[in-house]
């Protein structure tokens, strides 16, 4: 399950639970939530997935939260052509600029962006049912 939400986190949360997604798991993609919100996530059975917001100067409640996600449920996306990562802030966002989301999170958890690029397309492949094999050729 793929979910986007935006300003109703409480209602989201009870969606969820009251559905039990516990059975199927999912992402919660382009998080912007806090640590808090993360963490009823991953008690869930999600995975969060983290666009170029985090890389904005205000967003320190949701960096908070990326250093609190563990590595393993942990995904990266540009959630293009919207919200550019800095520095290309306030441009079109690309498929590309994935890579400057990695290198800032692989920062802020504190690993190479190689470890990090390898850990979430190894979490994709788990969340998607995908063989990670089929997947060595976007390394």
């Amino acid at each position: 399950m793929i979910v986007h939400t935006r300003d109703a986190r409480a209602d989201t949360l009870a969606i969820l639970r009251e559905e039990k997604v516990t059975d199927c798991g999912g992402v919660l993609h382009c998080f912007t939530e806090d640590r808090e919100t993360a963490g009823k996530l991953l008690d869930l059975g999600f995975y969060i997935s983290f666009s170029g917001i985090v890389t904005f100067r205000n967003a320190e409640q949701l960096r908070d939260a990326a250093r609190y996600v563990p590595l393993d449920r942990l995904l990266v996306e540009t959630d293009s052509p919207y919200l550019a990562p800095v520095p290309h802030r306030g441009k079109e966002n690309q498929p590309a600029m994935v890579r400057d989301v990695a290198e800032y999170m692989a920062v802020l958890k504190g690993v190479a962006v190689e470890e990090l690029a390898q850990i979430t397309t190894d979490n994709f492949a788990r969340l998607f049912h995908i063989d990670a094999s089929r997947l060595s050729s976007i390394r």
